[in-house]
This record gives C-alpha cells, sequence and structure tokens, in this order.
C-alpha cells in the first residue's frame, strides 16, 4: 500500500458521500476518489447480478486511479458483491454490512434489532446473516423502503412524502419490537431525523457509516498506510449523471464546498 493513494469510494448516487463525510471528518489526511452513479440510480429496486456488475464496473474504474484500498460506500452493493469484489482486487474492499451489524449486535439490549433498506439488500437477507453468525440469539427484522433514496436523490427528506413513507415503513420493526435500529443505505442518514419523529426515543439508531470508517482507519494502520502528508487533502469527485447537479446537490450531503465534479459515461462500459 502506499501511503499517500486515495481512499476509492462508490455509490449508487448521493448517499456514499455520508460515509465520505465521515472520513474527512476521522481521517483528514485522507484523500478521496468518490464515484456516484447517478445515472443508474437507485439500485435498490435492480436484480442482484446487475447491481454486482455496476459495483464492479465503478470499482475497476476506482482500480485505475491511485487507489489504496476501495470502500462500498452502498449497502446494496455490500450485500450483492462484496464477495466478488474481495476475491477479484489485489487490495482491500470493505462493505457497509459486516461493520453496521457489528455494533448494532453489542449494542441492543433485548435482541431484536431492525434494518430499513433497499428492496434487493432486504431480499439478499445480508444482515440477518451477519447477526446470526455473530450472535445466532439476536432477531433481525429487515424493511425494505423503495421510496427513501428517490427522496433523498431529489433533496426531499424532511416533506410529507419523507413522513408518510417513514410511517409506513416503521410501523412493521415497531410492531416488532426492536430496540436497535440500522440505517441499512448510505442515503437514510439523511433521512435520521424523519426517522427519528416515527420511533421511539429509546431506540438506539446505528450509522454503517461510522463503524465502517473505523474499520477503514484499522485497516490503514494495519498495513503502514495512514496517509502521512499534513494537508489538506484534494479529493477527486465524478458522477455518472449531471455533475453540476451532483456537486451542488452533495454540498449540501458533504457539508463542504467541492472543487469540479467529473462525468463519466457508463453506457460506454455496457
Amino acid at each position: 500500500m502506499n501511503p499517500r493513494a486515495a481512499i476509492g469510494l462508490f455509490d449508487s448516487g448521493l448517499g456514499g458521500l455520508t460515509v465520505a463525510r465521515e472520513i474527512a471528518g476521522r481521517l483528514p489526511r485522507e484523500r478521496i476518489i468518490y464515484f456516484g452513479d447517478t445515472a443508474r440510480c437507485p439500485y435498490g429496486s435492480r436484480p442482484a447480478g446487475e447491481v454486482r456488475k455496476f459495483a464492479l464496473q465503478l470499482i475497476k474504474f476506482l482500480a485505475g486511479h491511485d487507489i489504496k484500498m476501495v470502500v462500498m460506500a452502498c449497502n446494496t452493493s455490500s450485500a450483492t458483491a462484496l464477495a466478488v469484489a474481495q476475491e477479484r482486487f489485489d487490495f482491500p474492499v470493505l462493505g457497509m454490512i459486516k461493520p453496521g451489524v457489528r455494533a448494532a449486535v453489542k449494542r441492543t439490549r433485548n435482541k431484536r434489532i431492525g434494518v430499513i433498506a433497499t428492496g434487493t439488500t432486504v431480499a439478499n437477507r445480508a444482515y440477518s446473516r451477519a447477526a446470526r453468525a455473530m450472535d445466532p440469539s439476536v432477531e433481525v427484522k429487515e424493511q425494505a423502503c423503495p421510496r427513501f433514496v428517490p427522496l433523498v436523490e431529489v433533496g426531499d427528506v424532511h416533506g410529507e412524502r419523507a413522513h408518510r413513507s417513514a410511517r409506513e415503513y416503521l410501523q412493521p420493526l415497531k410492531e416488532f419490537g426492536m430496540d436497535t435500529l440500522i440505517l441499512g443505505c448510505t442515503h437514510y442518514p439523511l433521512l435520521e431525523k424523519v426517522i427519528r419523529d416515527h420511533i421511539e426515543d429509546k431506540v438506539i439508531l446505528v450509522d454503517p457509516s461510522v463503524e465502517v470508517v473505523e474499520e477503514t482507519r484499522l485497516v490503514l494502520e494495519r498495513n503502514g498506510a495512514l496517509n502521512p502528508d499534513p494537508g489538506p487533502p484534494e479529493h477527486l469527485l465524478y458522477t455518472s449523471g449531471d455533475p453540476e447537479r451532483f456537486r451542488l446537490m452533495g454540498e449540501r450531503v458533504y457539508g463542504a464546498s467541492f472543487g469540479r465534479v467529473y462525468r463519466v459515461d457508463v453506457q460506454s462500459w455496457e
């Protein structure tokens, strides 16, 4: 690993910027190369095989840059493509599932964990399998939330549609009796206030973004690959959609100004 190389991240759109934001805050010397695949967003309603194909394309693109590892800042991709990616590439590839589950298993008191995620992630049952592997006594209920990602992508994170959707999606998990809720999509932290309004105060929210950054730090430390430069680092952003729209919306998510966002024609990869 070259310590001065970047950390590559990708997502179907804006949501993975919540992970990039955590990395920038907790590992401020690290360079980031981010790809938001907004032209093909959302991934959560696509077949698993198609999502796997997209994920491998994006990792291959990132691998063409000076990177030392990749974080799949997309839970749907993590659920469907992580194992294949880890076998195919010779640098560390981290996913979102296990870090979030590990935190939830540690924090639950009544052993009932709720998960909100995309339809493809829920169909894969990745969260349930990971939780059972860590603690067979834990019960997990996964709930698909198909309207959440489109709402985030258009910036509608506080309106009536968001509240109506949250009320509908969270009711089965409340009836299940969860005391811990995993935000199983990197878009969902942007809906945290709305989600909070429709669950009991005592329910613990787990954002896997925070957990995966700690795992990223450990991987870099073990490999002697933490960036020694004082910074500030220069980040590089790509999108398959409208770069100006991605910049404007992305800056709201990231909480800071971007430089130029570059467009990549992913249709040419097909």
